[in-house]
C-alpha cells in the first residue's frame, strides 16, 4: 500500500513539473495562431537572421524552416547566424524604436 501511494505521489509531482515547462513551438505555428500563445511562455529554436541593439537592449530576428519572428531582449543581442533556443513570453502588436514588429517573443532565457 505504501509503495502504491509513493508511486502516485511521484506521478503527480512529475505531472505538475512537466505542465509548468513551456512548450516548444515552431515559429510558423506561433505566427499563424498568436492568440493561442499570447502572454504564454514558449520555446523557439532557429537561426539569428538580423540583430539590432544598443546599451544592452535590442531585438533580433529568429528564423526556422516555418518562418521568422522578432525577439526582444534586455541582455544584448546574439550575432547574426547564431543558432539559438529562446524561452520567452509570446506577445503581439509590439513596437520597438518606432517600428511595429507584429508578433514577438519577450526573451526570458537564451541558449546557444
Amino acid at each position: 500500500m505504501r509503495t502504491r501511494s509513493l508511486g502516485l505521489v511521484l506521478v503527480s509531482v512529475c505531472a505538475v513539473l512537466l505542465s509548468a515547462c513551456p512548450s516548444e513551438v515552431s515559429i510558423g505555428k506561433l505566427n499563424s495562431d498568436p492568440g493561442r500563445y499570447h502572454n504564454r511562455e514558449v520555446v523557439i529554436r532557429g537561426t539569428v537572421l538580423n540583430a539590432y541593439g544598443a546599451l544592452g537592449q535590442g531585438v533580433y530576428e529568429v528564423g526556422d524552416e516555418s518562418g521568422s519572428i522578432w525577439v526582444l531582449t534586455q541582455r544584448g543581442v546574439p550575432t547574426k547566424g547564431a543558432r539559438v533556443r529562446v524561452i520567452g513570453k509570446a506577445v503581439s502588436g509590439v513596437t520597438w524604436a518606432g517600428r511595429t514588429l507584429g508578433n514577438a517573443v519577450q526573451e526570458k532565457n537564451r541558449q546557444y
